[in-house]
């Protein structure tokens, strides 16, 4: 086990995509600052390549690829003070039932933090009786707080892990632009909207607008490459669709990688659908527009920003509308544009460390069993290698050691032609397939 400082706290994260990876090692330096971090990569459709890693910029002292099954058994229950479980809420719930499992009987356990990585706008109940059992549920706002609260009291369950705190990635330097505009950045989303036409159809009136504003400079930015996969599945690239533009995209309109943060720093109107990228943006003081064009509906997830004051069409912006938002919106989202960020964490941190420093902590105790949920929970528990104990299902045994020379770079090769068959049957076969099913 590596060494640390007697107080030094250690913290395992376990995420399954980029974003969620993002959100959760940041969180987790917010809530035990000059901790040891040890990174666990849930194996899956989502891992994050070395480039998305890169490009999220958040580093742990060590990183790994693992199975949930295999996380379960590796988390020594002395080893690690805090165990920050950033991942979708099936996954979480299955980490929650496997740790009270391998724990069992154990006064002594590490303080278990879960939340969201952005703006929840779908599957709330859902997905929030799915994190329920953790000791922390994070919320990003005092909107998701009230919220959460709600759906925790709605079911007769413990409200008290609900703590209110903020994106963890907010910040930049605050806009300084004035009134010009230079920079439009349309920040696209991997599943919304989530058909042909209307991706189509937002890719053309960005290059439109390039074309109308020759002295603008419009950039698409892009979440991820083709084969590769973020928090969400993304089966029609936007770089696909823009090889298919007529005439192409115009010399001041182009695709762009990189890290938000950076992209933000030279941006003058931020575009998007809804994504969490808009509070970015908003948190710096950059106009931000929430497009309206596709309507206004909860499948969008643009219904979040309605109150915001930054609903907007691409008709206004060609036309030269900037929005200006809402501070009383701004504030209930977690968005402290009035420079009260720094203390947006003040409380989770208190209440992480209270917990850490408890003599004991009582079992973990999801509001899921096999008694309140016997037709849905052992599903989700199977999915990653657990029975309804909590307990290794037969044949997910152990891993072996870790491979070295040849046989790692063989066993990665075949890992990614997996992954690859698995992303063109997303992105090529399923679209096909449910098209010829509307002929």
């Amino acid at each position: 086990m590596p060494s640390r400082t007697p107080s030094q706290p250690r913290v395992a994260v376990l995420a399954d995509s980029d974003t969620r990876w993002k959100w959760g090692a940041l969180t987790a330096h917010r809530l035990q600052p000059g901790c040891r971090l040890d990174g666990f990569l849930l194996r899956g459709r989502a891992t994050p390549t070395v480039r998305q890693l890169d490009e999220v910029g958040a580093r742990a002292d060590a990183l790994r690829e693992i199975r949930g099954v295999d996380f379960v058994r590796s988390v020594d229950r002395t080893g690690y003070d805090v165990v920050l479980l950033s991942c979708v809420g099936g996954a979480v719930q299955a980490m929650l039932h496997g740790l009270a499992r391998a724990w069992e009987g154990s006064a002594r356990r590490p303080v278990v933090v879960t939340g969201y990585v952005g703006v929840v706008y779908e599957k709330l109940a859902d997905g929030l009786l799915l994190r329920h059992g953790a000791d922390v549920v994070l919320a990003n706002s005092g909107h998701d707080a009230d919220r959460f609260r709600a759906v925790y009291r709605g079911v007769n369950a413990d409200e008290r892990s609900v703590v209110e705190c903020a994106l963890p990635f907010l910040g930049g330097a605050r806009h300084e632009g004035g009134s010009e505009v230079r920079t439009v950045v349309f920040a696209v989303q991997p599943s919304v909207p989530d058909n042909r036409n209307d991706r189509a159809y937002l890719l053309r009136r960005a290059a439109e607008h390039a074309r109308r504003h020759p002295a603008r400079e419009v950039l698409i930015k892009l979440r991820s490459k083709p084969g590769e996969h973020t928090t969400h599945i993304e089966e029609l690239p936007y770089q696909k669709i823009a090889a298919r533009v007529p005439g192409g995209l115009p010399a001041n309109c182009r695709l762009v990688y990189g890290n938000m943060g950076e992209v933000l720093d030279r941006t003058d109107l931020m575009v998007t659908v809804s994504s969490t990228a808009a509070l970015e943006s908003l948190h710096r003081g950059v106009p931000t527009a929430v497009l309206t064009d596709l309507g206004i509906r909860e499948a969008l997830g643009n219904h979040h920003f309605l109150g915001s004051g930054c609903l907007a069409s691409w008709d206004e912006l060609d036309a030269g509308y900037l929005p200006e938002p809402d501070p009383e919106w701004l504030a209930r989202q977690g968005v402290c544009a009035d420079g009260s960020y720094e203390n947006a964490f003040d409380a989770a941190r208190a209440r992480v460390t209270e917990l850490r420093e408890a003599d004991a902590l009582p079992p973990l105790a999801p509001y899921y069993t096999p008694r309140t949920a016997p037709g849905y929970l052992p599903g989700i528990l199977a999915r990653h290698g657990l029975d309804a104990r909590g307990e290794p299902l037969p044949g997910y045994t152990a891993e072996a050691a870790e491979p070295t020379g040849l046989r790692r770079m063989a066993r990665d090769t075949v890992r990614e032609a997996a992954r690859g068959a698995y992303r063109h049957g997303v992105q090529r076969v399923a679209p096909a397939i449910r098209r010829w099913g509307q002929l």
